[in-house]
């Protein structure tokens, strides 16, 4: 009987891909021209504002279970249906409206989701009531001074220790879905680290 031979290992899937454009970028902003975009244009580029903030921090809670893509395409309803994360505003959502956002069909229909921006919204108002900027410097003072460039996707962590201890003090403020992982999704998206990949055109920015 002929032995079969041993397949070989596989190879792991290379970090980046290079596009029609010739440009060599992160393995996952090829897969979708909005992907793409955002890619290019928002990662890892630094975000900052009280009302750019909480809308990123709403969308990532959104996200939480889904794909990224999902929210990204959505956006432009999102940003209908909750006035432009307009804080103050979202703070005073009724609980009617919040009944007419589980009917909005370009959104995701969580009501639990819905609720919590509602109430993120009303500690972000209080918060920069008195101090505007309190909830960009807030966000901010957890970005870790210093972020070593990942080589490959496996050396970008679900979490550290900075997205911990955001989460604990969002959480202790009253927030909610502001879970470990959620904020760091949100400190690579909004810039507080640089998570572009070696090889990625992005990583020489």
């Amino acid at each position: 009987m002929t032995s079969v031979p041993a397949a070989p290992p596989t190879e792991p899937a290379p970090s980046t891909t290079v596009g029609e454009d010739g440009r060599a970028r992160c393995r996952w902003a090829n897969s979708d021209a909005e992907y793409l975009r955002y890619h290019d244009e928002e990662w890892g580029t630094p975000l900052h504002g009280d009302r750019p903030l909480f809308e990123k921090l709403s969308l990532e809670a959104f996200q939480s279970g889904l794909s990224w893509i999902t929210i990204l395409k959505r956006r432009p309803a999102f940003r209908g249906a909750f006035h432009g994360f307009d804080f103050d505003r979202v703070a005073l959502t009724t609980d009617d409206e919040v009944e007419t956002l589980m009917q909005n069909t370009g959104i995701i229909r969580n009501r639990a989701k819905i609720l919590a921006t509602r109430s993120n919204a009303g500690v972000v108002s209080e918060l920069v009531r008195s101090s505007p900027g309190a909830f960009d410097e807030l966000m901010w003072s957890y970005a870790p001074a210093h972020h070593v460039r990942p080589v490959s996707f496996a050396e970008v962590p679900a979490v550290t220790p900075e997205s911990t201890a955001l989460a604990a003090h969002l959480k202790k403020l009253g927030m909610k879905f502001v879970g470990p992982t959620t904020l760091y999704a949100l400190m690579q998206s909004s810039g507080m680290v640089d998570d572009h990949v070696a090889g990625c055109w992005r990583a020489s920015d």
